[in-house]
């Protein structure tokens, strides 16, 4: 029965990976209870899209947190800083972008860990990727598993029996990969969000974030269902 199924905690977003991340679980059998943040991005549009995501997918709860990282800045995505456009793939592929927000995950992460400790979950998902992932550091194998480390030594559950498994799984997946399995588990791509810097409601089609998406619907031979300020092809 439904009410015996594992609870679970899954950092939504509203974008691609999360999205898919959260169809995989709820695949998996787990309840699902989805954490979102209001942190000061510049794309808060993709909180509307987690909100309807949550509504349609069929999820226990939906939390939105309001954090204010823009105080603390540092980041594209939370500043007036500009976002880096039309960027060649080998440029992607080096160094840690304007984009990174500081110690995003760490926080998303121990937030997740505190309401899962709260529902009796002990299962967090959460979308990271090392393959396409910009040269995030805090979306490396590395750091996922030290932070689990960390999780099970510093909360009761963890020291009493009961620890949390942080699961990852689209970590050694493609673009293409997140976007075929996602598109057999029945995710609506057109109710996600994707672009650092969108304009009102349409995503840009020249961040990182938009280049990879555009790509791995090309690779997997599909259409971007998503709405862009000009229409765009997979390069």
């Amino acid at each position: 029965m439904r009410e015996k199924a594992p609870r679970a905690v899954v950092l939504l977003s509203g974008g691609l990976d999360s999205t898919t991340v959260l169809a995989h679980a709820l695949a998996g059998g787990y309840r699902c209870n989805c954490l979102s943040f209001r942190y000061g991005q510049r794309q808060d549009i993709e909180l509307r899209r987690a909100a309807e995501l949550c509504r349609k997918m069929g999820v226990e709860n939906h939390l939105v947190l309001n954090l204010d990282l823009a105080a603390i800045g540092g980041s594209a995505l939370t500043t007036s800083m500009p976002v880096p456009k039309d960027r060649a793939w080998s440029e992607m592929e080096e160094g840690i972008p304007v984009t990174y927000v500081p110690g995003r995950n760490i926080i998303f992460l121990s937030h997740a860990l505190a309401w899962a400790e709260v529902l009796g979950a002990s299962d967090i998902f959460l979308g990271i990727n090392a393959v396409d992932y910009s040269g995030y550091p805090d979306c490396r194998p590395e750091f996922l598993a030290a932070f689990a480390r960390m999780a099970n030594l510093g909360t009761r559950a963890g020291n009493e029996g009961t620890p949390f498994t942080l699961h990852a799984p689209l970590m050694r997946m493609s673009k293409r990969e997140i976007i075929e399995l996602g598109t057999r588990l029945g995710v609506d791509y057109a109710a996600t969000h994707t672009c650092y810097d969108p304009v009102g409601e349409l995503a840009c089609g020249r961040c990182d974030a938009c280049r990879l998406r555009l790509k791995g619907f090309a690779e997997a031979g599909l259409t971007d269902p998503a709405r862009y300020v000009e229409e765009k092809e997979g390069d």
